[in-house]
């Protein structure tokens, strides 16, 4: 595909024509601070969110790292938390490495906390970015045409979780990847165009295990405005690698 999923992790690696891009969704900093606002005492793990991503990117040794939206959390302007984890990310990563963020709902402006931090970052537009076969959006509204029309289209935004259940009425809720090929109607609708759409999209799990998801095997109420309907037989996989089948009958 051109896009596959790093078993055990939130996380996939790409091929673009620079090399290699390792991709993310919803890492959404300073998360702590919305839950509190919410009556929701959790411990700060801004460290740990960052040492993980940093371990990734030295374990995976990307040519780019790509962030499909909500690097940050707040919908405003990001708050000094929101802010300080940014800057101490960014402080992390390798100085000469890309990075490309496919902006989200939550990002606020994240682009003028990113701006004295990293150089050689690029924020997209919100209807994403396409680096050669690979289209890369947040998936809160739609992917422009260009980015529909490659081989493969990826997007966050949905936080994608199943609810398991054992025979014995045991239940949790885990993370997961959905996969399926780009049904053209509904996105050939709403840009009034024909569009030459024959590529696989891949809805990413967040990064940020705090951040809650939709659960797609139990009366989904998607959040993408082209889901479920952009997405035929859609496949969904835990993070291990697990292939659960249909999403819709897991």
């Amino acid at each position: 595909m051109g896009v596959e999923p790093i078993p055990g992790d939130p996380a996939a690696v790409a091929d673009l024509p620079d090399g290699r891009a390792l991709v993310v969704a919803d890492y959404h900093a300073g998360i702590e601070v919305a839950l509190r606002r919410d009556g929701v005492e959790v411990p700060r793990r801004a460290a740990e969110r960052r040492e993980a991503l940093v371990a990734l990117v030295d374990r995976e040794r990307p040519d780019r790292l790509v962030v499909l939206g909500d690097l940050s959390h707040a919908i405003g302007d990001p708050g000094r938390d929101e802010r300080s984890e940014i800057e101490a990310l960014f402080d992390a990563l390798p100085a000469d490495l890309p990075v490309t963020l496919a902006i989200g709902n939550h990002d606020g402006d994240v682009a003028g906390t990113l701006e004295p931090v990293a150089q050689l970052v690029e924020v997209t537009a919100g209807h994403g970015t396409r680096i050669g076969d690979v289209g890369f959006a947040h998936g809160h509204t739609w992917p422009s045409p260009a980015v529909l029309e490659a081989d493969v289209v990826c997007t966050g935004h949905e936080h994608p979780v199943v609810r398991l259940e054992d025979e014995v009425g045991g239940r949790r809720v885990e993370r997961a990847w959905l996969r399926g090929e780009l049904a053209s109607d509904p996105f050939e609708s709403f840009h009034d165009a024909d569009l030459d759409i024959a590529g696989d999209l891949v809805v990413f799990p967040a990064f940020n295990d705090l951040s809650g998801g939709t659960w797609v095997n139990v009366d989904a109420d998607f959040l993408s405005p082209f889901l479920p309907d952009g997405l035929v037989d859609g496949q969904a996989y835990l993070l291990d690698g697990t292939r659960l089948g249909d999403y819709r009958r897991v």
